[in-house]
């Protein structure tokens, strides 16, 4: 029989994952899979889920949100851990598993995952951290750090509305230097996203990004007169802010490297946890892990 190490978080989204664990199983035993589960907590550090890892093992599943995904991707970046992942999705964003069309049910999940080939996908590289999704700073970006987990995973979704509402009260622009082969950039901003992946807050940001292509996308929202922010809100909210976006507004590229300074003090963010510290460098990592069921 095959095994397949099941890294779990146990409080993510509403705790739901928690009373599916029997049925995870239960399936994966139809296809003769023996499951190692290993539920993740404060008490022990991350790398204890790896503590027996092997060559038998044919894939690790994940089942959480963004920040777990971030979480165990740079565990098994550490450990040179190079063996194919699945997601299951369970957290309160899903971000990632919405941009390569993952199932949520555990059912389709697992049986998407055990029929299908793995397939190489990019990841993002910060500083000395990696992401799947996205890196971002600047407004809106850091609201998942803020939220108390407990609230956040009490009322879901709208915790995260909640605090983008308070965000938005106090809105500020930051002064940021971005450097690459495409675009230099000397100036001010909202907020800047990095993608990997396509979405940020169930919002389709980057829906010209592809996962596969060794390149990210670079979204920079510049100082904005409050009369043209309502309509660019509007254009994002229909999907069509990158098609002949006004540059004054909006700066948009693709690259597989760039360098980002702000000496304003802005925290960074990377799939809603806390990132690293400016200066940035900021790479794609093309093909940097395996992806079933995509």
């Amino acid at each position: 029989m095959k095994k397949v190490k099941f890294i779990y978080n146990p409080n993510s989204g509403e705790r739901r994952i928690s009373h599916e664990l029997d049925k995870i199983i239960e399936i994966y035993q139809q296809y003769n899979y023996v499951v190692v589960p290993f539920r993740l907590s404060k008490s022990r550090p991350i790398n204890d889920a790896f503590f027996d890892m092997e060559s038998n093992y044919d894939h690790i599943l994940i089942s959480g949100g963004d920040g777990t995904i971030d979480l165990i991707l740079n565990a098994m970046k550490s450990l040179n851990i190079n063996i194919p992942i699945g997601i299951l999705p369970s957290g309160t964003a899903n971000d990632f598993a919405k941009a390569v069309n993952l199932p949520f049910a555990p059912k389709d999940s697992i049986e998407r995952i055990v029929n299908s080939k793995p397939k190489k996908i990019d990841i993002g590289k910060i500083n000395d951290k990696y992401f799947i999704n996205v890196a971002s700073a600047g407004m809106f970006t850091d609201v998942s750090q803020k939220i108390n987990p407990e609230f956040k995973n009490s009322i879901g979704k709208v915790s995260y509305y909640l605090k983008g509402i308070e965000e938005a009260l106090y809105m500020r622009k930051f002064s940021i230097e971005v450097e690459s082969k495409e675009v230099e950039y000397n100036g001010d901003m909202y907020l800047m996203l990095i993608f990997n992946g396509k979405t940020a807050g169930n919002i389709n940001l980057a829906y010209k990004a592809k996962v596969d292509d060794g390149l990210l996308d670079v979204i920079i929202v510049k100082e904005i007169l409050l009369p043209n922010m309502l309509p660019l809100l509007i254009s994002v909210l229909k999907g069509e802010h990158l098609e002949d976006y006004n540059k004054d507004e909006i700066l948009y590229f693709k690259t597989n490297k760039l360098k980002i300074n702000c000496k304003d003090n802005l925290i960074t963010d990377i799939d809603g946890e806390k990132g690293p510290d400016f200066p940035l460098e900021i790479e794609c990592i093309k093909d940097g892990i395996q992806l079933l069921g995509y």
